[in-house]
């Protein structure tokens, strides 16, 4: 900023109460940022704010900056660093007038008018015949639109990378072609599984199926085709391109190996077929010709009345870097191929009442994400680094260093928001360190959350928590195949949430999950309510204790319709207590606590136990359980790698100390199953009620329980689950009210 412009900036400052900035679309820059003369962009505010606080310090009541409604086209990230810092009684604020709608974009808007019908003969004869005359055409490059990103695979143990250029049409997600439209193909009979990265095969060799649908034919020659499915497992995703097919053979290759290699014969292996314009045969597809730049596109509705954007911009919209005591409300982040807001470190910043969609990876990213080394999809060879601004690998990355600390910061509040039609997740949050078991105190409340994994389809979940002693409560999260909540680390608390429609079309899969690490301990998951989750032809669980999951608390929820494989499903855990919770109408057992080392993990025994297994490296070496802080906070499990006098089984092996007490059973097909020798759940006080429970309205799903309710009866002191205070709660921030969250 030249000599003058400062000098223009601090006369500007000297006329003002010094507290508060405006900013509208139709702004200037050069003006004070006053109501009547505002800033046109957040970044001048900013920098208004920065020369406040180098010529007279932030005032008593701090600085709020008034963002006026309309479009803010975003071409890089607003970023927020450390001297944007307000301090603990002199916040700084950026938030949206009220009742104005205030849309931070990354993406370009195209008016409909320039749309025009196709004319093509070329491009008319490879459309279906229901979709000629009704798909339109632009030129992007008339935009100055010519990077497009490439399509690229995501999946499991892939990195997560921005999408390519997408289409928003009346601010929801259009359909890139597809087939089918709706479901997808089961995978056929497969001739070659191709390599197995998981296994350290890194021959890059892509697999080889048959195809039963014609549809393939039409495909055959194309070179941009890609399958998306679960070719192995019903929770590993993966995106792969066609290299050919073979319309006599009736024969798939794929270009790349999935990770674990294809397989068939299953339900949940199955895939659907993307960007091929033969395809576009319905209202809302859209395909884009890379060479040309020309973008295809059947409207669902009038395309003069509609709103259309294509993304662009793949850095994070906010970034807030090491910034304490700043809030961002009332704002909507969207239309971006990355991530929505990335914020690092700092103390005590607030993201009230925001929507956060359409975005191509996750909505809210707090922490380091990482870069792995490229090529490697075997996840114990996995190796990589700590990296700002990206998800990428964080979740090998976690892996590999289970108590690695992100630099997600403390105390910070993500508070009544709206995230949806996301790629890649929700929200992303750790903070508090792991190993030194102190907690972040980072809250997520109040949002809902759904349809978010428009793209990368399991492990990304609504609600990713890592660290120590973060909270997830009151927030409504639905509509996913994959996990509502996916857990790592301790002392985290979940509650009073609202979950739902999850897992209808996965395989063990789950909508709250937490596996193999047994030092993540002391995870409570209370007065929550879960329904809708899976059905009774998948193996789906409810609350997830997988692989040795230990110490975990499951009390006062109230779960109705959930899982085939349990309701609560512990895999070799111990120290697990599930009390005084409501199972209602469950398509499986309400508990189910297996020995897996006695059962299909005998084989597994090294890679987990051994010198270099995966339990030895978590436990001995990440953390030590046998020192303090753990030794002392969780003395159970100072033992836990030691032999049993036999010399050769380990004590973790057996489950022990898990406890099933004083839970309330209605209309679920078994109560507690153990399999496998060992397994172990001390069953007590728990009541299968065969009549009516007493609830206030079971057909609309008040499972309130009325004072007269039988279950008081038959187990005395049972508490009263607040099943009212349970989902979202009104605070007016979604309407923008100029309450302070």
């Amino acid at each position: 900023m030249g000599v003058l412009a400062m000098f223009a900036m601090l006369v500007c400052l000297l006329l003002l109460p010094g507290k508060e900035f405006h900013v509208a679309p139709g702004g200037n820059d050069n003006g004070p940022g006053s109501a009547t003369q505002p800033f046109l962009t957040l970044e001048r505010a900013r920098d208004a704010i920065r020369s406040l606080k180098i010529s007279s310090g932030l005032p008593a009541e701090g600085v709020t900056v008034w963002l006026h409604g309309g479009v803010y086209p975003r071409t890089r990230s607003f970023e927020l660093l450390a001297k944007d810092s307000g301090e603990k009684s002199r916040p700084i604020i950026y938030r949206a007038v009220e009742g104005e709608e205030v849309r931070l974009v990354g993406g370009v808007p195209i008016p409909g008018k320039d749309f025009t019908p196709v004319t093509s003969e070329q491009i008319l004869g490879r459309l279906p015949l229901e979709a000629r005359g009704r798909v339109l055409e632009i030129d992007l490059s008339a935009y100055g639109l010519r990077s497009y990103g490439a399509l690229q695979r995501i999946g499991h143990g892939l990195p997560v990378v921005p999408a390519p250029i997408e289409l928003f049409f009346d601010d929801s997600p259009m359909t890139l072609a597809r087939y089918p439209n709706q479901g997808s193909i089961p995978m056929g009979k497969v001739l070659d599984p191709g390599s197995v990265p998981r296994t350290g095969d890194e021959s890059n060799r892509g697999g080889t199926f048959v195809y039963a649908h014609p549809h393939h034919a039409r495909w055959a020659g194309l070179s941009e085709a890609w399958l998306q499915g679960t070719f192995r497992w019903g929770w590993a995703d993966d995106l792969i391109r066609i290299e050919t097919i073979d319309t006599v053979a009736r024969t798939v290759k794929l270009a790349s190996p999935h990770v674990y290699g294809l397989g068939s014969g299953e339900a949940f292996q199955q895939y659907v077929a993307i960007n091929i314009l033969e395809e576009l045969d319905m209202p809302g597809e859209y395909y884009l010709d890379r060479r040309e730049g020309t973008l295809y596109f059947w409207p669902p509705s009038d395309i003069l009345a509609g709103r259309v954007i294509v993304s662009t911009l793949e850095e994070p919209v906010v970034v807030m870097e090491n910034v304490s005591s700043l809030t961002l409300q009332g704002v909507t982040v969207e239309a971006s191929r990355g991530m929505g807001l990335y914020m690092e470190g700092g103390e005590g910043n607030t993201i009230a009442g925001c929507v956060f969609r359409n975005l191509g990876t996750v909505g809210v990213m707090v922490g380091q994400g990482a870069e792995g080394i490229v090529g490697r999809q075997a996840i114990d060879e996995y190796d990589g680094r700590p990296a700002s601004r990206v998800l990428g690998s964080v979740l090998n990355q976690l892996y590999r260093y289970t108590a690695w600390d992100r630099k997600c910061g403390r105390n910070h509040t993500i508070v009544s928001c709206d995230i949806y039609n996301t790629g890649s997740g929700g929200i992303f949050v750790g903070g508090g360190s792991k190993k030194a078991l102190t907690a972040g105190n980072n809250v997520v409340r109040n949002c809902v959350i759904h349809d978010y994994s428009r793209r990368n389809k399991f492990s990304w979940a609504g609600v990713n928590v890592d660290g120590c002693g973060n909270t997830v409560e009151h927030n409504e999260i639905h509509d996913s195949n994959c996990q509502a909540i996916m857990v790592r680390g301790n002392d985290h608390l979940f509650e009073f949430n609202h979950i739902y429609n999850i897992a209808f079309d996965s395989d063990d899969t789950s909508p709250w999950y937490l596996g193999r690490d047994p030092s993540d301990r002391g995870n409570v998951v209370r007065f929550n309510f879960f329904h809708h989750v899976g059905r009774p032809d998948r193996m789906i669980m409810g609350v997830y204790l997988d692989d040795a999951t230990c110490g975990t608390t499951i009390t006062g929820n109230i779960f109705y319709k959930v899982a085939s494989y349990g309701t609560v499903y512990s895999n070799a855990g111990h120290d697990n207590v599930i009390r005084n919770n409501i199972f209602i109408e469950g398509y499986g057992p309400a508990v189910f606590v297996k020995s897996m080392w006695y059962d299909f993990g005998r084989a597994e025994k090294e890679y987990f136990f051994g010198p270099r297994g995966v339990y030895r490296n978590r436990l001995l070496h990440e953390v030590d359980i046998r020192k303090p802080p753990y030794s002392t906070r969780y003395p159970e499990l100072a033992d836990w790698m030691d032999l049993l006098p036999d010399g050769v089984t380990y004590v973790g092996e057996r489950p022990r100390r898990n406890v099933m007490e004083g839970n309330v059973i209605w209309r679920n097909s078994e109560v507690l199953r153990l399999m496998a020798d060992y397994a172990q759940c001390e069953e007590m006080n728990n009541v299968v009620v065969d009549g009516d429970p007493g609830f206030v309205d079971a057909r609309s799903m008040n499972f309130t329980l009325r004072d007269d309710s039988i279950v008081y009866r038959k187990l005395p002191g049972f508490p009263k689950i607040p099943f009212g205070e349970i989902g979202p709660r009104e605070d007016g921030l979604r309407r923008g009210e100029l309450s302070t969250p």
